[in-house]
């Protein structure tokens, strides 16, 4: 459970999952909730329950990090056969964990919550979603899927395999997808938040969407390299237009408005792809310093000193 200043919601949650769990007495279950540079009672909370729940563990991030690399934090982390990927805000319903593990024992390694309808959220944000997706399922070879979030069931294979990509700059839904496995969607109806308020703004969203066009797919550059050749090839048949022109009824002075018109047109296109071009730029800038995608303050009360051994 990554948690982000959730210290009004973190004790019901934690009531809620535990109550589930203790219905499903054939396995043993760890909590590990990661601190993502919470600003309010959150590590408190997490510190509260592991004195008094031995299977809580929290790992205390040095700042916050943006939840896909709390995610992976986690996934470092944990050491059980399988793991349920949560939300602390109870939009994520705890009722579900048994029928995730079910169909886990039937074989499926990726169990993800669809959801059928998102309560507490307005009908832009929902039409927003809803055209990102299908936006980017076309942009990519890889089946993304559609109104699913991160709230799923992975079985070790896929915690492994996420293990094994430490790429900095993160889009976590479209890694699920990406390494495959036999996955199972069930769906849900999605509740609003129990309390507090969201982390999401308009703004994060739509660079976490940035995030997930440029991580997955570089149809931007090659919808720019065609609009360059289409624009090239305007340009030459206007020019020769021009010329063609002349040489039959003379030379004349062009306006000045449709001049201008043209000039900006054009500026603004480069600049447009001069935009595109440095956000792929960016992002092997980023890459390929190679820092740690996380450091750990402490894990369970324990001062990570050496960052190398912090997971061992």
């Amino acid at each position: 459970m990554p948690c982000y200043n959730e210290e009004a919601v973190l004790r019901q949650f934690y009531a809620r999952t535990s109550e589930v769990i203790r219905g499903i007495p054939d396995y043993d279950f760890e909590f590990v909730f990661v601190n993502d540079g919470s600003r309010d009672g959150t590590l408190a909370i997490m510190r509260e329950l592991r004195a008094k729940d031995a299977r809580v563990s929290y790992i205390n991030l040095s700042r916050n990090f943006g939840k896909e690399i709390a995610m992976i934090a986690g996934i470092d982390y944990l050491q059980g056969d399988a793991a349920v990927i949560m939300d602390a805000d109870l939009q994520d319903p705890p009722a579900l964990i048994p029928e995730m593990i079910s169909w886990w024992e039937k074989g499926y390694d990726d169990i993800c919550a669809k959801r059928r309808s998102r309560a507490g959220e307005t009908f832009f944000k929902k039409w927003s979603s809803h055209a990102f997706y299908r936006i980017l399922q076309h942009l990519t070879n890889i089946p993304i899927q559609p109104d699913v979030g991160d709230f799923r069931l992975l079985d070790k294979q896929c915690l492994n395999a996420l293990r094994l990509m430490r790429e900095s700059q993160r889009y976590t839904k479209g890694l699920f997808s990406w390494i495959g496995f036999n996955k199972k969607e069930i769906l849900f109806d999605r509740d609003a938040r129990a309390a507090g308020k969201t982390k999401w703004n308009y703004w994060k969203l739509m660079n976490l969407a940035i995030e997930g066009i440029t991580s997955f797919t570089i149809a931007p550059l090659r919808a720019a390299s065609f609009l360059g050749c289409i624009l090239a090839f305007v340009a030459i048949l206007y020019m020769v237009y021009i010329v063609v022109r002349t040489l039959l009824y003379g030379g004349d002075v062009a306006g000045y408005p449709s001049l201008i018109s043209v000039i900006l047109f054009i500026g603004g296109v480069q600049l447009l792809f001069l935009g595109i071009i440095g956000e792929y730029l960016g992002r092997v800038f980023n890459e390929s310093k190679f820092r740690p995608l996380y450091l750990v303050k402490d894990y369970n009360g324990k001062i990570m000193i050496d960052q190398k051994e912090a997971r061992k």
